[in-house]
């Protein structure tokens, strides 16, 4: 996949920047922990180890990079400076599978549900993405269909204004497939490319929601064939290796098909990145890097590595 901006273009800079907390759990922590030892030991081994779950890469896949870093070192006699260089080569190359593109509908509107917890960044998620899609030519609306928590279609209205999208909602409380139902034929009838379907996130009722997520499927299907077309599901990645576990509830209930990764700015704990791939099974399209409408980023797994494991300045 192409990146969207890598070390020497001028977007890289802002990756950095929007990842400067994952960085400095990462990057700097592991420049610490190597730069005063003369060889890779037991002891590096144990504080890249210490690092690594810090930073929420999980234990599966910290053992697993740390295994692969023993073998360098054992082949190559890979010096402490080096271990940084491998390390972000081996978090690149294991991403390498985690991205893919927005898929489109062969014909008509793409459909787009948004899945996830309440909080987990869906709303600002569906405007930001609705923004992008116009800003690459392609005309887009939104669809509240969070009916039940308050203000969401208000939010996502101000939103709305904001990326310059029309917005179909209903009243608060009402059926939200019937929003899906409304904002896909709206998108059908003026022949636009895509249209986006904020969803709600409440886990106090699980059976509900799943007939909740099924019965907006099923709607969006009878409006436009074949969609939904993606459901992505929106992961907090603050909330580590927690969110993860809400995340699989969505999993049974819903054909997600991949992940947005919100608010990566806001943490340092930047190996969540690693720890939803290899747990969800599922690609990440895009990343949050800021709170700005421009701040959703198509993922690129060199450009993540780069940024939060030392690439040079750009």
């Amino acid at each position: 996949m192409a990146a969207e901006a890598g070390p020497g273009g001028g977007l890289f800079g802002r990756w950095r920047a929007g990842l400067g907390r994952a960085r400095e759990g990462l990057f700097s922590k592991i420049q610490a922990a190597v730069g005063a030892r003369p060889a890779l030991d037991a002891a590096m081994l144990e504080a890249l180890e210490g690092i690594l779950l810090g930073a929420d890469v999980g234990p599966e896949e910290t053992e697993r990079l740390l295994g692969e870093l023993r073998a360098a070192f054992e082949r190559e006699r890979l010096t402490p400076q080096g271990v940084t260089e491998r390390l972000r080569a081996l978090v690149a190359a294991d991403l390498r599978g985690a991205a893919r593109p927005l898929a489109q509908a062969p014909e008509g509107p793409t459909v787009i549900l948004l899945v996830g917890v309440n909080g987990s960044g869906k709303t600002t998620t569906a405007a930001k993405l609705a923004y992008r899609l116009r800003a690459e030519g392609r005309s887009t609306l939104l669809g509240a269909a969070d009916t039940f928590r308050a203000a969401a279609a208000e939010q996502l209205g101000v939103w709305a204004g904001r990326a310059g999208v029309d917005l179909v909602r209903h009243s608060a409380g009402g059926d939200p497939s019937a929003v899906v139902f409304d904002a896909v034929s709206a998108a059908v009838a003026r022949g636009l490319d895509s249209v986006i379907c904020d969803t709600a996130g409440r886990l106090h009722n699980k059976a509900g929601l799943m007939a909740e997520l099924q019965k907006m499927v099923r709607v969006a299907g009878r409006a436009c064939p074949g969609a939904p077309h993606e459901v992505l599901l929106v992961c907090d990645a603050a909330t580590g290796q927690n969110g993860l576990v809400a995340a699989r509830v969505f999993l049974e209930m819903a054909a997600v098909t991949g992940v947005v990764l919100t608010k990566l700015d806001t943490t340092a704990r930047g190996g969540i990145v690693l720890a939803v791939h290899r747990q969800l099974g599922l690609p990440i399209l895009y990343v949050g890097v800021g709170e700005g409408l421009e701040d959703l980023r198509v993922f690129d797994p060199d450009t993540f590595a780069s940024a939060v494991l030392g690439a040079p300045e750009a």
